[in-house]
């Protein structure tokens, strides 16, 4: 199954956000068409941490900030700000990337 090929049948017919415009044919990632070219912004999240004001004044080149996360635990990833997927980070090229090893669906963003 080539990209162009995947099935978007996440939503019962009639249902979702995208309009019944095909009548009963099968859509396709090329219904989105018009939508490839929209700018979206990713972000991988290693871990939170919480400071009092005061704290972070204290912060110089070289301090230590503890994250809320372990080694080895999944990193959150967003998209526009809202959670879609969970991952590790991984080295590519002597970039740091992410690989998904979750992805995250309506009413799982909570697990």
């Amino acid at each position: 199954m080539s990209e162009n090929d995947l099935r978007l049948d996440e939503f019962a017919p009639g249902e979702g956000p995208l309009p019944e415009t095909l009548g009963g044919e099968e859509k396709t990632a090329t219904d989105l068409a018009p939508v490839f070219d929209v700018p979206v912004n990713i972000s991988a999240v290693l871990g939170r941490a919480s400071l009092s004001v005061a704290q972070l004044l204290e912060l110089a080149q070289g301090s230590v900030l503890e994250l809320d996360r372990k080694v080895g635990e999944a990193i959150d990833i967003y998209v526009n700000n809202r959670l879609v997927a969970r991952g590790e980070v991984v080295i590519v090229d002597e970039r740091l990337g992410v690989t998904m090893t979750e992805i995250i669906k309506d009413g799982d963003a909570a697990a």
